[in-house]
């Protein structure tokens, strides 16, 4: 190669060079912002819940004693999941309250947060219109957090043979149109339905508007106290039937948590295979079918809520920092112990 050729190449290679590291700069910094979650776009990324993976790192948890109550439903989360939330923010002090009268529900709990006796409030159910009109009314909005997945389970006695149910079968029984377990494929046993009277809870109001259509329970249908009552009844009687939030009834050893359906024999069980029997509990549990609740191959799901208002007070701050917690990888985790199942 000619001395003139070498000279006339040297700067095309530097200029190479030069682009190549601005190239290998440019890949550095591209890495670290998606690491740091600031790709916008990018569909793997959540940036706004990002550096919230515990308790402690999220914002603004406000300080003060703030009164809460509602869904009997959320029972597991107070007892397992709120200690530890509060924990981690001893000055984000959170206190129970009970209705004045009646029974504490999803719907008292709206009430007393309409009434300014609660900061917010815990939900098993969605808002209605009859509860977003009387808040318009008083100049209120109302919003609801959805937070973790629940599902109705159905338990009948554990002598009782039968596979399980279609939500229809369900539906027939509650209002009245089946009487006997032969009629949906079980034995010559009259059907003996109890529930919570439905203006008792969420969980009550769910069922008979999403599940039974607004149809009126049959009048065969045998009101009980609670679902403590309830799965007592069932156990000692061979045809009861009982529903219920899904984590209070799939670990119980006095009944047996049906499979449901959609479609005949298409049963998805509540409870995760193989079925623990009753002779092995409770030193085994059965333990919450997760996957079908979450993929929604379980055909009877809902979400838990906290019901807050939308303003500046302290109280709405309250609410909405609570269902932050609640979350948090930390909160999921938790409320997922607790036997419900994460959002996400």
């Amino acid at each position: 190669m000619s001395q003139g050729k070498s000279n006339s190449l040297l700067p095309l290679l530097l200029s190479l060079l030069a682009t190549l590291g601005l190239l290998a700069t440019g890949a550095v910094l591209v890495l670290r912002l998606i690491n740091n979650g600031e790709i916008i776009g990018n569909s793997n990324l959540n940036p706004g819940n990002k550096g919230q993976s515990t308790f402690t790192q999220v914002k603004n948890v406000p300080s003060g004693l703030f009164n809460y109550g509602g869904s009997t439903t959320w029972a597991p989360i107070r007892r397992d999941v709120d200690p530890l939330l509060q924990a981690a923010w001893p000055n984000f002090q959170l206190r129970y309250v009970d209705p004045p009268t009646g029974t504490p529900g999803s719907g008292s709990g709206i009430r007393m947060l309409l009434n300014n006796q609660l900061s917010f409030s815990q939900s098993s159910r969605p808002l209605k219109d009859e509860e977003l009109a009387k808040a318009a009314a008083q100049g209120v909005k109302l919003t609801a957090i959805p937070i973790a997945i629940d599902g109705l389970a159905i338990a009948v006695n554990p002598r009782l043979e039968i596979s399980g149910l279609t939500v229809q079968q369900v539906v027939d029984i509650y209002t009245g149109k089946v009487t006997n377990w032969q009629q949906v494929g079980g034995p010559d046993l009259k059907i003996i339905p109890f529930s919570r009277r439905p203006e008792d809870g969420g969980t009550v109001e769910y069922f008979t508007q999403e599940v039974l259509g607004k149809q009126p329970f049959g009048r065969n249908v045998v009101m009980v106290r609670d679902t403590t009552d309830g799965l007592r009844r069932v156990a000692a009687t061979q045809g009861g039937i009982y529903y219920a939030s899904a984590p209070e009834v799939v670990g119980q050893c006095s009944i047996h948590p049906l499979p449901l359906g959609r479609q005949p024999n298409q049963y998805v069980p509540p409870y995760q295979e193989p079925y623990v029997p009753p002779e092995r509990c409770p030193q085994e549990r059965n333990q919450l079918n997760h996957r079908a609740f979450q993929e929604g191959t379980y055909p009877i799901t809902r979400r838990l809520f906290v019901i807050t208002k939308e303003d500046n007070s302290l109280d709405a701050k309250a609410g909405r920092a609570y269902a932050e917690l609640l979350l948090t990888d930390q909160g999921q985790a938790a409320i997922e112990k607790a036997g419900f199942v994460r959002l996400r």
